[in-house]
C-alpha cells in the first residue's frame, strides 16, 4: 500500500478550447457565456470542470464491472446526498437513534391500504393488527413535504404527523463522525479528490473533507465575443400555439456561442491532504486521464467543439514542494502568433515552456500532455 501513497506535490496548467459553443453559461445572465466584465476575458468555473471529471470517472468505472465501490460519485445527477450518509452509518453499525412503532386504529386501516408511504415509513401486518413503523433515520422534513404534496385525508395526515414525533434522533459522537468521514472518503472518488461538506442537517453528520485537488476558474487567453443566434424549430408544443399561429407552427429561440476561445486553468495537488483522504497514485492517474479525455464524453450542441489541448504537470521532489506555484506557472507562456487577426483555432497560438529556468527539484511530469509546445532548454 505504501507504494501507492503520494509523496510529491504537484501543480498543473490545463489548456482547453471551445469553438462555436458555450463552455459555461451563466444562469443569472440568460445562460450567456461567462465573461469578466472589465477585461472581456471568458471564464469557466472550477465547479464546471470538476463536474466533467466526475462524469468521466462515473462513465469509465460503470463500464468496468469488476471495479470496487471506491470509484462511486457522491455529487451526481439526481442524487439524494443524505442517503449516502445513512448508508455509511448503517454499514458502520452506528445507531442513528430510536425508531417508533404505532398501532394503526381500525378507522384508518383502509386509508393506509390505498396510500403509498414515503421513505422512512412502512407497515407491518401483525396478525389482526397493522403497525406503522417509523425508521430511526426517517427524514421528518421530507415526510412532511410528501404529505403536503400527496394530500392524504385529514385524519391520516394527523396520525402520521403525530407518529413521526415519537422518533428520537441522536447526534453522532466526534469518533463516529470521523468514522463516517473515512467511510465516505473510501467509497466516493470525488470526495477524496475534491473534498466535500458532509454536515447535512437532514442526514448523519460525516464532518468536512478538504480535498487534495484544487482548481481555479479557467480564464481565456484573449477577450472572447459572445454571439447571439436566432434559431427556429418547425413545430410548436401545444394546440393553443398552433391555433394562434394559424398553422405556421414555428418556435423561435436564442442560442449563444463563442467563435473561439483558448482557456487556461491552474490546479494543485497536495500530498499532505491526499494522505488524509486516501487519495493515492491510482486516483491521481485517473485524474490525469479524466482531464485529458473529459470533453470527449461531454459533447452537446450547446458546447460546440471543446477539447483538452494541453496538460502541463510540474512535479516536486519534496512533499511540501521545492518552489512556489507562481514561479512554475510563470514559466509557461501562451501567445498569439498573429496579433492582428482574431484567433479561430489552437494553431493560432504558441505555447512555450521555459524549462531552462525550472527550479531545482521540480520536473515536468511524464503524465503531461504536451501537444504543440515549444520547450526552451537553454537560454
Amino acid at each position: 500500500m505504501d507504494e501507492k501513497i503520494i509523496k510529491n506535490r504537484y501543480e498543473f496548467i490545463l489548456l482547453f478550447d471551445v469553438q462555436d459553443g458555450n463552455p459555461n453559461g451563466d444562469p443569472d445572465a440568460g445562460n450567456l457565456p461567462r465573461v469578466d466584465a472589465e477585461t472581456g476575458l471568458g471564464l469557466v468555473t472550477d465547479v464546471c470542470l470538476k463536474r466533467k471529471v466526475r462524469n468521466y470517472v462515473q462513465i469509465i468505472k460503470e463500464q468496468d464491472k469488476s471495479n470496487e465501490r471506491k470509484y462511486d460519485i457522491y455529487v451526481k445527477e439526481k442524487a439524494v446526498l443524505g442517503r449516502a450518509h445513512v448508508e455509511a452509518f448503517h454499514d458502520l453499525k452506528i445507531e442513528l437513534g430510536e425508531g417508533a412503532t404505532i398501532n394503526i386504529p381500525d378507522n384508518l386501516k383502509e386509508d393506509f391500504e390505498d396510500y403509498n408511504l414515503p421513505d422512512g415509513l412502512s407497515i407491518i401486518d401483525d396478525e389482526d393488527t397493522l403497525v406503522l413503523v417509523v425508521a430511526a433515520d426517517a427524514d421528518k422534513k421530507q415526510i412532511k413535504e410528501y404529505l403536503k404534496e400527496s394530500k392524504p385525508s385529514k385524519e391520516l395526515k394527523k396520525f402520521i404527523d403525530d407518529s413521526i414525533k415519537n422518533v428520537k434522533s441522536r447526534k453522532p459522537t466526534a469518533d463516529e463522525t470521523e468514522k463516517g468521514r473515512d467511510w465516505m472518503c473510501k467509497n466516493f472518488y470525488d470526495i477524496r479528490t475534491f473534498g466535500a461538506v458532509l454536515s447535512l442537517k437532514s442526514a448523519p453528520n460525516c464532518g468536512q473533507v478538504r480535498g487534495p485537488i484544487q482548481l481555479t476558474f479557467a480564464r481565456s487567453i484573449d477577450p472572447v465575443v459572445a454571439l447571439e443566434h436566432c434559431i427556429t424549430r418547425m413545430a410548436v408544443a401545444t394546440e393553443a400555439e398552433a391555433e394562434k399561429q394559424g398553422g405556421d407552427n414555428r418556435t423561435m429561440g436564442r442560442k449563444y456561442t463563442i467563435p473561439y476561445g483558448l482557456y487556461k486553468a491552474h490546479g494543485f495537488v497536495s500530498s499532505h491532504l491526499a494522505a488524509q483522504t486516501g487519495f493515492d497514485k491510482d486516483d491521481l492517474e485517473l485524474l490525469w486521464e479524466a482531464i485529458e479525455n473529459m470533453f470527449d464524453h461531454d459533447h452537446s450542441a450547446a458546447r460546440g467543439l471543446m477539447a483538452t489541448r494541453n496538460l502541463i504537470i510540474f512535479k516536486h521532489e519534496l512533499p511540501l514542494g521545492n518552489a512556489s506555484a507562481n514561479k512554475l506557472f510563470d514559466l509557461v507562456t501562451v501567445e498569439k502568433t498573429d496579433k492582428d487577426k482574431p484567433t479561430r483555432s489552437y494553431n493560432d497560438y504558441t505555447v512555450t515552456i521555459d524549462k531552462s529556468n525550472l527550479p531545482k527539484g521540480v520536473t515536468i511530469d511524464d503524465a503531461s500532455v504536451l501537444t504543440g509546445v515549444t520547450i526552451i532548454e537553454k537560454l
